[in-house]
Order: C-alpha cells, then structure tokens, then sequence
C-alpha cells in the first residue's frame, strides 16, 4: 500500500481530512463535481467554534462570521416558548456557507491538497472486498484509501456491495426537505424571540424558524414529506401573520435542499474506504445542523488514517474513527432520533400541550439543538424521564410517549456503549444489527 489518497466530494468533513492528512505528508486529491468558486448554498450555517479548535483550524477572520443569539423554541400555535440563552459555553459561529466553503478549501490547499473540480464522482470501484478507486466523469481513478464525502446521496455508499455491510439508501424520514429564503426586514419594531424555531408550525411535521437578523429575515422551512416551492412561498406567507418583520422581497436563497437526520451509518468504513459527513449521516436528527460533526470526524479519521504504520488502510485499521467519533459525538446523536421518531408519531395539539405544560424544557432543546456533550445529554434523560410522566397526569396516552421515549433511548444508549472496540467482523455486523434495529 501507500500514501495516496482519494477524497469523493468537498463535504465539510472531507476538505478536513484531505488538509490535516496532506499535512502529514500524504498525497491526497479531491475529485469534486460542482465548479471552482461556486460551492455552497446561498445562505449561512451555524457550528461551534469548538470543532476548529477541536481540529487545530484557525479560526476566521473577524469580518467572516458573527455569533448566534438566543433562540426560541415552540410548538405549533407559539403560546409557550422555551429559550435558549446562549453564553460563553455554547457559543455559535453564524458563517455564510460560501465563506466558510472558501476558508476551509483555503485551508487545504496550503497544505497541499489537490482539488479536481467539474469532475462527477459516480461509483466506486471494487476488487474483492475492497474499494480501490472510484468512477468520475474523467476516467477511473485509484487510490490506496478512498474517503467518501460526497454527501447524503453518495453514488459510492450507494452503490457498495452488500457484503460490506454498510447501509446504502436512507429511510424516507431519515432525512428532512428543507426549503431556505432571506427576504427584506419590513420593520424596525423591537421584537421578542429574533430567532424563533417552531415544531410542527402550521400543523406539519417538522421544524421551521424566522430569525430576524439587521438587514433581513432568514426563514426555513423543514419537512418530512415532500414540498414544493409554491407550498413554500404559502407558508412564508403564513409567517408572515406572526412576524411583522418578516418582508415580501426575496433577497437570495430561495433553495430546496435535502439533510439526512437519523443516527449515523451503522457501519461507516470497509477495506479501502471511510465515510465521513453527510455520507455517514452525521448531522444533528431533527435540526440537521452537521458542520461541526463533520469538522471534528475528519480530525478523527486523519488521526486514526496516520496511525496506520503499515499502510493497510482495512476496516479493521480505519475502525478506530469509527469508535472516536461515536464516543466523541455519535453517542448523543442516537437518543436525539429517539425523540425525533417520537415527535413524528404526535399529532398537533400533543406537541402544543407538551410546551403549553412545560413538560418540554429548556435541557431538552439543548440536547435536540446538540449543545451539550453526550455525558451531560444521558444525565438529563435519566433525570427528567421520571419528572415528565408525573407531570403528564392522567394523560395516557401521552404517558405513554414518554415512556417509549425513554426505553427506546435506554435501549439505544445500552447498544451503543457495546459497539465493538476492535474490529472484528462477525461481532461488527452482529452489533450493527441490532444497533440499527434498536431504531426501528
């Protein structure tokens, strides 16, 4: 084997990995669809800065980014909100994707990383039971391990064989459609809440917010079903009934994307190959918010790919970024899809009454925001589980929600705390079954 490396696609967690293992002295290229200078959507992301820190980034320029302020959470008809202060220990960056697209390949290519761009990744390529390569519009291209960050739909993942044991589609409500606009700020009123996040607003099943920001307001608009735009501009306008600062005039956005918001790959690495971002499912279940996961896997997997001294590249060598990244963030992800899978099973005026009670609390919307670590997330479950159900009265059925919520994510933490140290195949697979079944 060797030291050449192949990334698919520019995902944040992939531009990671490419930098910090260049800077190791491989040799690594990233093969990437979309044109020079026009990645990203048009809008902002919010991580925390902790991840750049986590990964030894610097951090941006001071005219880059801004931070968040507090956030407001409701249900449906915005009666009861729960806020979300935000202090010094869980600050995060407000950074335009582009920008942080830009900073990030910049990054890269100082460390010597090579980027092909206009070049479509569209499958791996297989000898036995490892991935040697993968297929682009140019031609064939092999590498001694090839890092799959091509997103949520990747045509590598996608198109493994099954015996890799490593899952290629994604369940219908794994993943959220979520619709992003910037429209004019229509009055200088002060308001309460300038970032409201709204569960099941209008009656569907999702998440939207309004943030009022200086010069605009950012709306988005999250589903689990299909939409289109005209659905979206409706529902703008029916913001627009409760947020007198939301304007009619488009500024920019305007644009559908899709977020996978389920617990992260079972199994994300196989002899030649490792997954990473929105590949291996990454991002945050029910607010979808992935940079900072991502950011932190690829520290995670250059560390563990340059602790391979002989250069194998297997899956039982590249299973260690698999253990680091659950034991680092995967572990909080699994009981968060709990209480998104027992939040698509509750009808409107369940989940009003869940705030309009304050049996939803502040503790719960930092757990399902991913602002707190998995050790602090486990200790409040424990804790208000017993408080919640007492507080539900004879509310049966709700009762029994609540209870479902907690065995599933007893029996999720219990799962995930057996993942295999090290890789052995026939234990892998056995645990990943039942890990992926404990979600069912």
């Amino acid at each position: 084997m060797g030291k050449n490396i192949v990334v698919a696609g520019l995902g944040h967690g992939g531009i990671v990995a490419a930098a910090l293992l260049s800077e190791k002295g491989y040799d690594v290229t990233v093969y990437e669809k979309g044109s020079e200078g026009t990645l990203g959507h048009d809008w902002t992301d919010m991580f925390e800065p902790e991840a750049l820190e986590f990964a030894g980034l610097p951090m941006p320029e001071e005219d880059m980014f801004k931070y968040k302020e507090d956030m407001t959470f409701s249900g449906p008809s915005s009666q009861k909100v729960l806020t979300q202060y935000i202090t010094e220990s869980n600050m995060q960056i407000v950074m335009e994707r582009k920008d942080l697209y830009t900073y990030l390949i910049d990054f890269a290519l100082e460390r010597g990383v090579k980027i092909v761009y206009d070049c479509e990744v569209t499958a791996p390529i297989i000898d036995g039971e490892r991935v040697v390569g993968i297929k682009t519009a140019k031609g064939d291209v092999f590498g001694d391990l090839i890092i799959d960050s091509c997103g949520m739909n990747s045509p590598v993942r996608r198109n493994l064989p099954k015996g890799f044991n490593i899952q290629n589609e994604i369940e219908d409500d794994g993943k959220i459609r979520i619709y992003r606009a910037f429209y004019n700020k229509c009055s200088d009123d002060e308001i309460l809440g300038k970032f409201k996040i709204i569960l099941y607003a209008g009656g569907h099943p999702g998440i939207s917010w309004v943030s009022c920001n200086d010069d605009y307001t950012d709306v988005l608009i999250g589903r689990f079903k299909p939409f289109d735009e005209k659905e979206a501009l409706e529902f703008t306008d029916f913001l627009r009934r409760t947020n007198p600062r939301l304007g009619r005039e488009k500024l920019r956005g305007g644009q559908f994307a899709e977020i996978p918001v389920r617990h992260p790959l079972s199994v994300m690495v196989a002899d030649g190959y490792a997954a990473i971002g929105d590949c291996a499912f990454m991002p945050m279940p029910l607010i979808g918010n992935g940079i900072a996961n991502a950011i932190m896997a690829g520290k995670i997997l250059a560390d563990t790919v340059s602790e391979d001294e002989n250069e194998l590249y297997t899956a039982e060598t590249l299973w260690g970024y698999q253990v680091g990244y659950y034991k680092k963030i995967g572990a909080l992800l699994a009981p968060v899809e709990c209480v998104k899978g027992a939040l698509l099973k509750l009808d409107v005026k369940d989940v009003d009454y869940l705030f309009s009670t304050e049996i939803a609390s502040e503790d719960d919307m930092k757990i399902i925001s991913g602002l707190t670590t998995p050790e602090e997330a486990i200790k409040v479950i424990k804790s208000e589980i017993p408080k919640k159900i007492k507080s539900l009265n004879n509310n049966k059925h709700l009762v029994a929600v609540v209870m479902g919520i907690g065995a599933k994510m007893c029996k999720v933490l219990a799962v995930t705390s057996r993942m295999p140290d090290k890789w052995y195949k026939e234990k892998v697979v056995k645990w990943a079954k039942s890990y992926d079944k404990a979600f069912k």
